[in-house]
């Protein structure tokens, strides 16, 4: 969970996740449905669905045994690489395996003064052999933690607290300051320039490019320097939330299930269709799709609502915001495989993305007769200073394997 998302978002998921599913088997035993309702709104949904492949591989496969080696861990586990690996290896199982994420990168970069690209094939293998030879093998699992944490709160991107860091004194960038600062041309005796490591035939390419002179500005910020990175691109979807207001037991929007690889793949959304600049008008696409799922529907009552822009890791999508609202009309009560009619208590619980809340928002705000009979759904979500409960308590039966009377 904590991959590419803050702690504070992360801590009301996992507490109702360790809630929900203790043990490795609990979560074996789970849908791929369940999964993505509690992993909706983290984003990188294809986490959640390799967590669960892994838990049903070790218990159906592995006998309940975890791997207990970074080596292992990346063979035998879908979705676990080389920094997940090295983490629970080193961690749960205190094996003497080194970690490197963002935080570490940045302190690797700094504390060397590498100054080329980190994503670059030659760097990170480099970073890699660093955190390998500096992993404490007596407090493995302390040790790439503290790494991790001096990264997040000390040696910050924008902000570093270099006045309070424990490694200042082995630190090559701020030492390169503090020699910016005295003279551009001399150096503490004793104290080699990084720029040494470059052989005579040619320019060390761990270093500052050449091409990019020292900001005095930036300060330890110098270190690493930023790849250019490709803006996302940009794409153009139409979605709809159909509605009966009437429906049996209560008015209900219709949801259609997303395939089962790719983007937000399995997680449910309104009918939406890909636009093309050359293509058909958006109106037309989408009420095709939408008799697709629901058979004949009045044209003249589809309502463009809006817009909502929603980026992405690497896609800025734009959705044209539709309703219909089936008022009068007969009720559709029978959904296809792949679709359903939920209420609107159950939208908010369901497995949706961020995005199509933001959609039903739009609708929302254009629909305050239907909204007033309905109160918004809230997700309880066990508040941060509670004790804990007893599946965090006892994370490590989370590692057991199966007891030979389970079932």
């Amino acid at each position: 969970m904590l991959q590419q998302t803050q702690v504070a978002t992360v801590i009301n998921y996992y507490t109702r996740w360790m809630q929900k599913w203790p043990t490795l088997q609990d979560l074996a035993s789970a849908s791929l449905e369940e999964v993505n309702q509690l992993w909706a709104g983290l984003g990188y949904y294809s986490r959640g669905r390799r967590l669960q492949e892994g838990a049903q591989k070790v218990v159906e496969e592995l006998g309940g045994h975890m791997p207990c080696t970074a080596e292992t861990l990346q063979k035998l586990l879908p979705g676990v690489g080389r920094y997940t690996a090295g983490a629970i290896a080193s961690i749960a199982f205190g094996q003497a395996a080194g970690v490197v994420d963002g935080n570490v990168v940045r302190v690797l970069c700094r504390v060397r003064a590498v100054g080329a690209d980190p994503s670059s094939t030659l760097v990170s293998q480099q970073l890699w052999s660093l955190a390998q030879q500096l992993v404490d093998p007596a407090r493995p699992g302390d040790f790439n933690q503290a790494a991790m944490e001096l990264g997040a709160t000390v040696c910050t991107p924008q902000h570093p607290l270099c006045s309070s860091c424990p490694v200042q004194s082995l630190c090559r960038a701020h030492q390169r300051v503090m020699r910016e600062q005295l003279s551009a041309s001399q150096s503490p005796p004793g104290i080699p320039d990084v720029e040494e490591c470059a052989p005579n035939t040619g320019r060390c390419q761990l270093c500052l490019p050449h091409t990019e002179s020292w900001n005095h500005t930036l300060g330890v910020t110098n270190f690493p320097r930023k790849p250019s990175r490709r803006p996302p691109r940009e794409e153009s979807s139409a979605t709809c939330i159909l509605e009966q207001p009437r429906a049996p037991g209560g008015a209900r929007v219709l949801l259609v299930q997303r395939p089962s690889s790719g983007l937000l793949a399995g997680l449910w959304e309104f009918p939406t269709v890909s636009l093309e600049p050359s293509g058909q008008h958006p109106s037309k696409a989408l009420l095709q799709e939408l008799q697709n799922w629901a058979g004949p529907l009045p044209a003249t009552y589809l309502q463009h609502l809006g817009e909502v822009v929603h980026t992405f890791s690497h896609i800025k999508l734009t959705y044209q915001v539709y309703g219909l609202v089936l008022e009068g009309q007969t009720s559709v009560t029978a959904a296809p495989p792949g679709a359903r009619w939920l209420t609107r208590e159950e939208f908010h619980t369901a497995a949706v993305s961020t995005a199509m809340k933001k959609v039903f928002r739009v609708y929302e705000a254009h629909q305050p007769g239907t909204c007033r009979g309905f109160k918004r759904s809230q997700v309880s979500t066990p508040s941060t200073r509670k004790k804990p409960s007893r599946g965090q308590q006892v994370l490590d039966n989370y590692f057991q394997p199966v007891s030979s009377t389970a079932q």
